[in-house]
């Protein structure tokens, strides 16, 4: 199994636009950060975790011949504004299987209403394939790949994480309810996001990340959602505990 982070910003990505703060400034790749997302290549399947604003960028960047699997962890714009933009792969492939909680299908439908008209659909409208995310539910995928939905919480907002095999991946999250830890035992790898250095209302920031990775005891964790107030890359790397990485955009791991 190979991932490969496609975008590991926050909302306004870094460089935040008309900003002169330091980070925004840097040189660094590794501080240039496109909205957060996964690529999970697993058993000859391509899934997607988020369909970012920046999506048409993170598929030129990491292209795959086949776009298999849509999974939303919300419905917040940084994680689905990108959904026009898998048209390229509806005209080569058909319908595009996306999986997503009710609400979240829900709110899809109301933004994008043109995806999913089934009269008189637009001709270069992309298409999809629903399919509801309900939680303490398995997804089995066409490859015999299961996905488990993690149930977290983005401030009161319920938001789903995912688990691959050895691989879990959470965004967004600010608190993980007890009984959902289970799904996040025997890790090869764990993905969190970790906002910023000073407290948030709806992220994790760095210390209750690392506090909920001492928790779950991964092999190796990576941090990602990251805003520029969480400072230069290769200064907060220096700090992290030795099985913890600081992500950055088109890193692939192998699993």
């Amino acid at each position: 199994m190979k991932v490969t982070f496609l975008g590991t910003g926050t909302s306004q990505g870094i460089p935040v636009i008309g900003s002169n703060h330091p980070v925004c400034l840097s040189t660094d790749f590794k501080d240039k950060r496109l909205r957060a997302s996964i690529l999970i290549q697993v058993n000859g399947f391509n899934i997607v975790v988020d369909c970012t604003p920046d999506f048409r960028m993170q598929m030129l960047n990491n292209p795959i011949p086949t776009l298999d699997v849509l999974l939303f962890t919300h419905e917040h714009s940084d994680h689905t504004a990108g959904i026009d933009d898998i048209r390229p792969y509806y005209f080569k492939q058909g319908d595009i299987p996306i999986y997503a909680h009710n609400r979240v299908i829900g709110s899809l439908k109301k933004r994008f209403d043109y995806i999913f008209e089934v009269e008189n659909k637009y001709p270069g409208a992309p298409g999809v394939i629903i399919n509801e995310v309900i939680n303490n539910k398995t997804i089995t995928l066409e490859n015999g790949v299961d996905v488990i939905p993690i149930n977290c919480f983005h401030g009161d907002l319920q938001v789903f994480g995912y688990r691959v095999a050895g691989v879990a991946y959470l965004t967004d999250v600010k608190t993980v309810p007890e009984e959902e830890i289970d799904k996040l035992k025997d890790l090869d790898v764990l993905i969190i996001n970790a906002l910023r250095i000073s407290p948030h209302k709806t992220h994790f920031n760095l210390e209750e990340a690392l506090n909920f990775i001492t928790l779950v005891q991964p092999k190796k964790a990576y941090l990602t959602h990251i805003s520029h107030l969480l400072g230069f890359h290769e200064e907060i790397a220096k700090q992290l505990p030795e099985h913890v990485f600081l992500a950055y955009d088109n890193l692939t791991i192998e699993i």
